[in-house]
């Protein structure tokens, strides 16, 4: 029988060399699995922030084309667009007129209400609205990622850094932008 206080020293070692056996992680180990997990939350944490920015482009789009079918069934009643001298916008602009009914006249009769930016910010992501009631055009000001080709067809052409203001001449991208043909170049 093993005596009492040998418990947990190895066998067969002599008394004066015996050794306490260890049970659990070193410092080491441990060290490394918290750095493994550390890296892994990182990589988690940038693809969700990636896909957060996505997803609010995308929902930027669909807002801008719901305004244009509300503009288009207004356009039907009324024979004329909303008037709004440039630029009417939703919060964080600071290019005209800030109000959430940033296209007068159009809700809750055409769209119930008008949407504004997922993340609006001072004087950078926001909706906007111009027109003279023959023309419109509707921007969604500095969407996240711009340059994505999926929305290469609502690119506004003025604000792409080009030199001419009504052509897709340059390789920046500023705004998206659904308009008629009068309205390309404001």
């Amino acid at each position: 029988m093993i005596p009492c206080s040998t418990a947990g020293y190895q066998k067969g070692l002599p008394s004066d060399v015996l050794m306490f056996k260890q049970k659990g992680f070193t410092l080491i180990e441990l060290l490394v699995v918290i750095a493994i997990i550390g890296i892994l939350a990182s990589v988690v944490l940038v693809s969700v922030n990636t896909a957060r920015k996505k997803t609010r482009d995308a929902k930027r789009a669909s807002d801008i084309k719901q305004v244009q079918l509300a503009l288009e069934m207004y356009y039907d009643s009324n024979r004329q667009y909303p008037v709004a001298a440039r630029w009417y916008g939703g919060t964080g602009n600071c290019w005209g007129t800030v109000t959430d009914d940033w296209v007068p006249g159009l809700s809750p009769t055409y769209i119930a209400k008008l949407p504004l930016d997922p993340k609006p910010t001072n004087c950078g992501s926001v909706y906007l609205y111009g027109s003279d009631g023959t023309d419109y055009k509707i921007i969604a000001h500095v969407p996240e990622n711009c340059e994505n080709d999926i929305y290469k067809s609502i690119k506004d052409p003025l604000r792409d850094g080009g030199s001419d203001g009504c052509l897709m001449d340059g390789n920046n991208c500023w705004a998206w932008a659904l308009y008629t043909s009068g309205a390309a170049c404001w």
